[in-house]
């Protein structure tokens, strides 16, 4: 009896946990069907040229903001789906609250017209929240400790900086750059008030700049590319007669080059630019080293002065599939270094930044990305949530 019972029990352990695992099973391969499904629509949606959104919700935190929580998403299409020449347009965005108080909104438009012979982006920031200004100069940025009494103080940041290319020649652009821009402080304490850029411009908060720029761009995919290269010229006047409140120029030069390496999604890139200032330029207008789109670490606005150098290598890997395909995960790894200088200041004592850190990819639509990245630097580091790739 004993042993036709532990039969029994056995036959019946052995049925309930091949159902249980054929039921894993069924569970398992209706994801799958489910997911090859979704990915069937969007490649439907891709090809077709129509509109697709990818909402998306994500922790972070920045040298700057402290602890934030950001909700965005990307929304891409083409402008005429029936263009075979032109890339699908993507406008990625994001609105973050800190528990610094920070409120951050920004949006980063790239969209390509009438077959890529007119490519229109822009730069949409808006920022209010209290805030640390060292000075002008990486001696300042270094020398003056971070506190309520020598740094803290309340700003508002405004930017909206639209660009209209024209297509002369293949790969060849020409065009206008428009830069409207307000920075204003406020409650500031009394190492921010006896600073003589501040003393002087922060009541003259409004500019408004147009300029001009000449581009080669060969990449395959502008907005992540695996292949080609960059050249952006850039020389830009701000004045009163354009309704500013300030007169001063800036002068960029921007070389980016991307080469894949063996395989689709296996990419070596590399970024070195210059921004370069002249005249009177205000504390908030100045160049600038440490946001998400270069030497991600330093706390934004920490190391300014007229003008700024750096070089930053990055290699790109997705993984690829068993089949192998491309996955839609990948990581970073970077290293690069720069410098804050004003070049009508020979004495000065410049000094470079090194600069490395490592991220995460999630590609949301094809090849448009979420990025996720940890970067460190001279005493300092940073964890970024964005979308698309530093650059």
């Amino acid at each position: 009896m004993d042993r036709l019972r532990f039969c029994l029990w056995l036959l019946l352990f052995l049925f309930w946990g091949n159902a249980g695992l054929q039921a894993q099973e069924n569970q398992a391969e209706r994801k799958a069907l489910k997911k090859q499904q979704r990915d069937s629509i969007r490649q439907h949606k891709i090809k077709a040229g129509k509109s697709i959104f990818t909402p998306i919700i994500a922790p972070g935190y920045t040298p700057e903001f402290g602890a934030l929580i950001a909700v965005g998403g990307i929304w891409s299409f083409k402008t005429n789906p029936a263009d075979q020449k032109i890339e699908r347009s993507s406008i990625p965005f994001t609105a973050a609250y800190s528990t610094t108080g920070a409120v951050i909104v920004d949006a980063r438009p790239v969209t390509f017209w009438f077959e890529d012979k007119l490519r229109i982006s822009a730069e949409i920031w808006l920022k209010n929240l209290p805030d640390n200004y060292w000075g002008i100069g990486y001696q300042k940025a270094t020398d003056i400790p971070k506190g309520e009494n020598t740094t803290a103080y309340l700003r508002r940041w405004r930017w909206i900086n639209p660009q209209f290319l024209y297509q002369f020649k293949r790969h060849y652009f020409a065009g206008l750059n428009v830069d409207i821009n307000f920075t204003q402080g406020d409650e500031e304490s009394e190492g921010v008030f006896n600073d003589e850029n501040y003393q002087e411009y922060n009541d003259k908060p409004f500019n408004a700049g147009l300029g001009l720029i000449l581009r080669h761009d060969s990449r395959d995919f502008p907005v992540n590319a695996h292949s080609g290269w960059y050249l952006d010229v850039n020389a830009t006047a701000f004045s009163q007669k354009l309704g500013g409140d300030n007169n001063y120029e800036i002068y960029q030069l921007d070389y980016r080059y991307y080469v894949t390496l063996g395989r689709d999604g296996r990419t070596l890139a590399w970024q070195i630019k210059s921004r370069i200032g002249i005249g009177g330029i205000p504390y908030g207008e100045m160049s600038k080293l440490g946001n998400p789109f270069d030497l991600r670490g330093y706390t934004w606005g920490r190391y300014r002065d007229k003008s700024l150098f750096f070089i930053l290598p990055e290699y790109r890997h997705m993984f690829a599939k068993s089949n192998g395909t491309v996955s839609r995960h990948g990581f970073v790894l970077w290293a690069g270094t720069g410098t804050v200088f004003d070049i009508g200041n020979t004495s000065e004592d410049v000094r470079l930044l090194p600069n490395g850190g490592f991220g995460y990819r999630l590609e949301l639509q094809d090849r448009l990305n979420l990025r996720v990245d940890f970067g460190f630097g001279h005493d300092t580091f940073g964890f970024y949530f964005n979308f698309l790739e530093a650059f």
